[in-house]
């Protein structure tokens, strides 16, 4: 796979993760900062925020994102990060993900 299809399915998998209290996924939401592979694509790594910084759900998104993108073929380290730079504000969101919530 090269590291482009692998950058697809990291995104495509980030799409299947919800923060229980929001019904959009965390990639539209705009919590996602960073995705970088190294040059075999074999090593990821993530940096990631929430959308409050003392969100109860931290651990439980954490550990999902890791989980599933340890399911990713030909991956063999996945770090995830959370940071707090630069603060999530509801202009991170997509298109879409306002729609979702009626913020258009």
């Amino acid at each position: 796979m090269t590291t482009t299809e692998i950058q697809d399915k990291v995104i495509d998998m980030l799409r299947t993760v919800y923060d229980p209290e929001i019904p959009v996924n965390i990639y539209d939401l705009g919590l996602i900062y960073r995705i970088e592979l190294n040059d075999d694509g074999t090593e990821l790594e993530v940096d990631m925020t929430l959308t409050a910084p003392n969100c109860p759900a931290a651990d439980f998104i954490m550990e999902d994102v890791r989980q599933k993108l340890c399911t990713i073929d030909g991956l063999k380290n996945v770090s995830v990060n959370l940071v707090f730079e630069p603060e999530w504000d509801k202009d991170m969101m997509s298109e879409e993900a306002k729609l979702e919530l009626g913020m258009m």
